[in-house]
């Protein structure tokens, strides 16, 4: 066994897991500290909710462009490490403006250049991890959950210093963290390409434009337009309800500490149950979740109960997602594969979440409203599913491309 571990190439041998699962920490404990308190900082900056819900929308309709840009460029180039790389420079340099604009198109726009090549980062690390433990005993999963893990380590702190800082806490951190990120990509070693899988009949259009994908990225568009009241204003719906900033961090923190579980149980549960069940779950209870929020958002209890959830909302949903793409799709186009997914489901559906949350939240007085027009989009996307027959994303399914 010992000899197997040394033949192999770097990419797969542990240091380099480690280096991923370190990039993985930092890029989620990034988006652990600009998700839930973008919103706090945005208030301390002076702009009102319809602002706060505009700006968020500009910021992701970056994504809706950029992923595919870039990994049509690591596809075509197979340099995707290379690329990765970029976009965690250019990230971390765009970033620095925050510090010196104030208006709102002054700030959408230094979010959006940033948001622009930080969406190069998660496609290609997602496709260079798929790669890097397909020959060994590794999972995903194992990986992945330290982006989770870096998330809740991040969340918490940030909640607690802004009990005793500025709202200007959260870019500051996010910049120390941007900057660690580019260095971390600098160390990753890609896993040699694979010829064999280089040509594949047609174009990425030819299977994105299949029924069980079109109606895949229908309904993890819906699930992500439901997280917009979420993403947007979750903190300040927190404060609002006398929650500290230290117990709101706990509580953002409790849903992504149940997402580290969910990430090491979720190979085993898409072998068990498949794709299809596993999403169709993650809808109804993900609808329920934003409901509790609207109605009962005031009790300690209901909020941790329904924070548990988002191991499935989030957690297990993207897990299932990644690998219904690098199963359904050739090798060739996974990289284009996974920014479709985040430029459709993540950009559009993000934007257009965040759009309507802005409009709907009213300071805080359309809560209810807001939280309560999620869960039916969540129910939506399950119903969106029954369009789709559960055998073909099911795990065990042939992939209609071989």
């Amino acid at each position: 066994m010992n000899n197997a571990v040394q033949g192999r190439a770097p990419a797969h041998q542990k240091g380099n897991f480690i280096l991923l699962a370190l990039t993985y920490w930092l890029y989620f404990g990034q988006l652990g500290v600009l998700g839930p308190y973008l919103g706090i900082f945005l208030d301390g900056r002076g702009f009102d909710s319809a602002a706060i819900g505009n700006l968020f929308a500009i910021i992701t309709l970056s994504r809706i462009v950029g992923p595919s840009l870039w990994a049509t460029l690591a596809d075509k180039t197979g340099k995707a490490v290379q690329v990765l790389r970029l976009g965690c420079l250019l990230s971390a340099v765009c970033f620095i403006a925050i510090f010196y604009v104030t208006s709102f198109w002054g700030v959408a726009l230094a979010f959006g250049m940033m948001m622009m090549f930080w969406t190069a980062v998660l496609p290609q690390l997602e496709v260079i991890t798929m790669q890097a433990v397909a020959p060994t005993t590794t999972s995903y999963g194992k990986i992945r959950c330290w982006g989770s893990i870096g998330f809740i380590v991040l969340t918490v702190g940030v909640g607690w210093a802004l009990d005793s800082y500025s709202t200007e806490t959260p870019v500051y951190v996010s910049m120390a963290l941007l900057t660690a990120l580019f260095f971390a990509g600098l160390l990753i070693v890609q896993p040699p390409l694979q010829r064999a899988h280089a040509e594949g009949r047609g174009s990425l259009w030819h299977y994105a434009a299949q029924r069980p994908f079109v109606i895949f990225l229908i309904s993890a568009t819906l699930l992500q337009i439901s997280f917009g009241p979420y993403y947007g204003f979750f903190a300040l719906y927190m404060r609002d309800l006398a929650y500290t900033g230290q117990q709101t961090g706990l509580l953002i923190a409790l849903g992504v500490a149940a997402e580290v579980v969910i990430f090491l149980l979720a190979q085993r549960l898409i072998r068990r149950f498949g794709v299809w069940w596993l999403l169709m779950a993650c809808m109804l209870l993900t609808a329920f979740r934003w409901y509790a929020l609207a109605a009962w958002a005031a009790q300690p209890e209901i909020v941790v109960v329904v924070q548990l959830i988002h191991a499935l909302s989030f957690g297990l949903a993207h897990a299932a997602s990644v690998h219904f793409i690098h199963h359904f799709l050739p090798a060739h186009y996974h990289s284009r594969g996974q920014a479709l997914y985040i430029s459709v489901a993540f950009g559009f559906g993000g934007a257009l979440g965040n759009y309507g949350a802005g409009q709907l939240w009213d300071q805080g007085a359309n809560a209810y409203g807001a939280f309560a027009l999620a869960a039916a989009f969540c129910l939506a996307g399950g119903i969106a599913l029954l369009f789709s027959r559960p055998a073909v994303m099911d795990n065990n399914a042939t992939p209609i491309h071989e």
